[in-house]
């Protein structure tokens, strides 16, 4: 075990359908994933994350509460993960932390953001050092907090290639990696992911998620609809840029279908769900379009399990080859998880976990706090 230096990497995204858990090997300076696992949450858990989300009475309560019940879950993640791998809490050197996001405002006049997953409680329960809190000293430098994968992104996956790799999860988020290493690194989110699709699904049927776009396979793409979708103003913002869904969420959706059904009448629900579909993925070619000499495009997040979304978006790239990131390596569904784990090596080797070309920060900075489990 000496020759190892393990860490844990636990994600949890804005979909909030359960925690990721990667178990990475920093060994020889490159991420290797020995392990990986989706924890889901209790159902209680889910609802209280998702009502924090939102504002409500007496939220400041419920957030305290769930901070520490959400710690409780990361712990027994990371247990799981150490039982399943016949290790011990000295094995680890670090967890990752991202915690769980409830709010994310960068235009503020104050700009903020805050995740949440108390760090101190998940040190003392695992007994492992945590390193969490990764967002807010990019801010602090004026940068936009997110994305922040972008760096491990171009520490696994750069290549002689113009590369794009498109991060699907509740948002997406594209990371551009130029052949050229005088090229900048770029990386800004893109518009809605899966959420919009996951919480219209959730509405209107027993299920939290589509699989490989099922249902959305037996709608139409309401042209209208989704012509009003990408007349989104965040869609032209100029980069750097983030969002999330307190910009794209159920009541603005509603909203917009409500203004066309008083014109053109009632949208039926499954063509909803493939409009919203066609709209992640427009969304995101709108931004791929932009890269100039883009050669390939590799997905990872929950969306490279959508069969019909890979299918959707490697029709509008065309020739430009669409895959998972599986075919380099790395599971699809591991890549945020395992770069959370390589952001907290990057904090205890003093390597800048932010890129300015990316959030709009000042400078590089060391991402991340400290949380011993033993002092």
């Amino acid at each position: 075990m000496s020759s190892r230096q393990l860490y844990i990497g636990l994600m949890s995204g804005t979909s909030i359908d359960g925690i990721d858990a990667a178990l990475v090997d920093m060994a020889s300076g490159f991420p290797k994933v020995i392990d990986f696992f989706t924890q889901a949450y209790s159902s209680q858990l889910a609802s209280r994350l998702h009502q924090l989300c939102a504002p409500q009475a007496n939220e400041i309560v419920m957030q305290g509460q769930v901070d520490v019940q959400l710690a409780y879950a990361f712990s027994d993640a990371t247990q799981t993960m150490l039982n399943r791998q016949s290790l011990q809490a000295s094995d680890i050197i670090a967890v990752g932390s991202h915690g769980q996001t409830i709010r994310h405002h960068p235009e503020a006049d104050f700009p903020f953001t805050l995740q949440i997953g108390d760090a101190n409680t998940l040190a003392v329960k695992t007994g492992i050092d945590v390193v969490a809190d990764f967002r807010r000293k990019d801010m602090a430098l004026g940068g936009q907090g997110a994305p922040l994968v972008p760096a491990f992104h171009q520490a696994v996956f750069a290549d002689k290639k113009h590369r794009a790799i498109v991060n699907i999860g509740g948002i997406a988020n594209i990371t551009w990696l130029p052949a050229n290493d005088n090229t900048p690194v770029l990386g800004f989110d893109t518009g809605p992911g899966n959420r919009l699709m996951d919480a219209w699904i959730c509405r209107h049927t027993t299920q939290t998620y589509d699989e490989n776009g099922d249902w959305a396979k037996t709608g139409s793409v309401s042209e209208r609809l989704l012509k009003e979708l990408m007349s989104h103003p965040y869609l032209t913002l100029p980069v750097p840029k983030s969002t999330g869904r307190e910009v794209f969420h159920l009541d603005w959706l509603d909203s917009v279908i409500r203004d066309i059904e008083k014109q053109t009448g009632k949208i039926k629900p499954e063509d909803v769900q493939r409009t919203l579909l066609a709209f992640t993925c427009e969304s995101i070619y709108l931004h791929l379009s932009q890269l100039a000499g883009l050669e390939a495009v590799y997905v990872c997040g929950g969306g490279a399990q959508n069969a019909l979304l890979m299918q959707t978006l490697q029709s509008l790239c065309n020739t430009i080859p669409v895959s998972s990131t599986n075919t380099l390596g790395l599971d699809a569904d591991a890549v945020e998880a395992a770069a959370f784990a390589w952001l907290a090596y990057a904090f205890k080797h003093q390597i800048p976990g932010n890129m300015p070309s990316v959030t709009g920060a000042s400078r590089p900075a060391i991402l991340g706090a400290l949380y011993p489990a033993l002092s």
